[in-house]
């Protein structure tokens, strides 16, 4: 009988895993934003707008705690978001800190 037995370095991984998720749905997002900057909108469609909108109610709540602190650089014409590069760089450091003290 094979018994398995989760241990530190499994639920790290997940941990990990699951700050993965969350980063590649911040870059979803960042890529929508400059779609949507440069087009003027995305085309209506019903399952694409489910995703979309499934992005934007995971990740704007977290980017907005860093556009409150960090202010929109302006560019010519345009203005430059910078709180999700913070909101980023923030995330890959709790990422490293959190996944180190669960591996030990």
């Amino acid at each position: 009988m094979i018994s398995a037995a989760i241990d530190r370095d499994d639920v790290a991984l997940y941990v990990d895993s699951l700050f993965l998720v969350y980063i590649i749905l911040i870059f979803a997002w960042i890529v929508i934003s400059w779609v949507v900057m440069f087009r003027g909108s995305l085309p209506y469609n019903r399952p694409l707008r489910a995703v979309t909108g499934f992005i934007e109610s995971s990740v704007e709540p977290y980017l907005n705690l860093f556009r409150r602190m960090v202010p929109t650089v302006g560019i010519g014409g345009m203005g430059l978001d910078l709180g999700p590069m913070v909101g980023l760089i923030a995330l890959f450091v709790v990422r490293a800190i959190v996944v180190g003290l669960i591996a030990g």
